[in-house]
Parts: structure tokens; C-alpha cells; sequence
């Protein structure tokens, strides 16, 4: 899945495949800037930063038990946001220090580093790779991925998947090639 935030017309936090298919607003109520988007893959839960209303909230993954972790003027200038076990850790890109904020209760906010130009912030742990397994894209005998000439992407699960084409290219009607 592939999640992320807008706030356009109608602000949201929404997910949909890989390939763009089956398109879901997660949260789509009391909410207007969502700037920073985490996801805690082990649990499956969706974390936020809404700047305009000066919080950091989280959903699970189908957009329900949604609750507020911290509120008020220190979320303001947040940008960038990453999980790693009990915490979350983000950018104030005020003061350009990384925070470590605890994630179950908002607590035990502290400023651990001073970055020069900071924005964002990710963790990298091996708990959270997930193994790669047999997957709808992996490269035929011929050297294409999925056996589309192009671009594969992942669809709805690991065995599904959909080709597309490079700016320029249409889809043929086997649904592989690029013309």
C-alpha cells in the first residue's frame, strides 16, 4: 500500500495499491494541514502532523481508533516524521533540532540534535524490512520486470500487478508493452 496526506480542496489522509488502484481516504474529518506522514508497519498504524491544528494524531490502517498523541503550539513548525519503537521522532524546522516525542502518550518530548536545514527525518531497522518474497514484478528470463517493457507496479497483493509506460509511450493492448 502507499499512503499519503493532501490538503487541497478537502484535506485527507488516504491510501491506495501501488499502482494508484482502489484509492481510500483513511481520515477525511477534523483535519486541515497534513504535512508529515509515519507508518508503524508492525502494528499498522498511520501517525500525522497537521500544522494548522497543532497535532500529531494516529489511525490504524483502515482509518479507525484515531486519537490525539500531542497538541499545541510546540507542533507548529514539525516537518518530517518517523517511528521507532516507543517513540516518535520528527524536525522542528524552527530551531532545527530533532525531537523524540513518546508516541502513547505525548510525553517525554525531548530535543535531541541540532541539524542544519533538517527537513525530514527517517529510521532505518531490520525489524521493519519486511523479507521479500515472490512478487509480481521480479524480472522475467528477458529482463523485464513483471514482463512489462516499462514500469511494473505492485497492485492489490505480491501476485498482482499492473505495467505502465514512460511519459511519451501508451500501453499496447496486451496490457505490457510500451508503444
Amino acid at each position: 500500500k502507499l499512503f499519503f496526506t493532501d490538503y487541497g480542496n478537502a484535506a485527507k489522509v488516504e491510501r491506495c495499491d501501488m499502482d494508484g488502484m482502489n484509492r481510500t481516504w483513511i481520515v477525511d474529518s477534523k483535519i486541515e494541514q497534513p504535512t508529515a506522514l509515519a507508518l508503524d508497519l508492525v502494528n499498522k498504524y498511520v501517525y500525522w502532523v497537521d500544522i494548522y491544528l497543532e497535532s500529531v494524531e494516529v489511525v490504524d490502517y483502515q482509518g479507525r481508533k484515531r486519537h490525539t498523541i500531542i497538541k499545541g503550539r510546540q507542533i507548529r513548525h514539525l516537518c518530517g516524521l518517523a517511528v521507532f519503537e516507543n517513540y516518535l521522532y520528527t524536525v522542528n524546522s524552527d530551531n532545527l533540532s530533532i525531537l523524540r516525542i513518546n508516541r502513547y502518550n505525548g510525553t517525554d518530548v525531548q530535543s535531541l540534535a541540532r541539524l542544519d536545514n533538517a527537513k525530514e527525518i527517517r529510521v532505518y531497522q531490520k525489524r521493519t524490512q519486511t523479507t521479500v518474497r515472490s512478487h509480481a514484478c521480479e524480472v522475467d528470463p528477458y529482463g523485464m520486470p513483471g514482463g512489462c517493457s516499462h514500469i511494473c507496479l505492485l497492485s492489490s497483493n505480491y501476485k498482482a500487478r499492473t505495467c505502465r509506460c514512460r511519459t511519451g509511450f501508451i500501453l499496447g493492448s496486451d496490457g505490457r508493452s510500451c508503444k
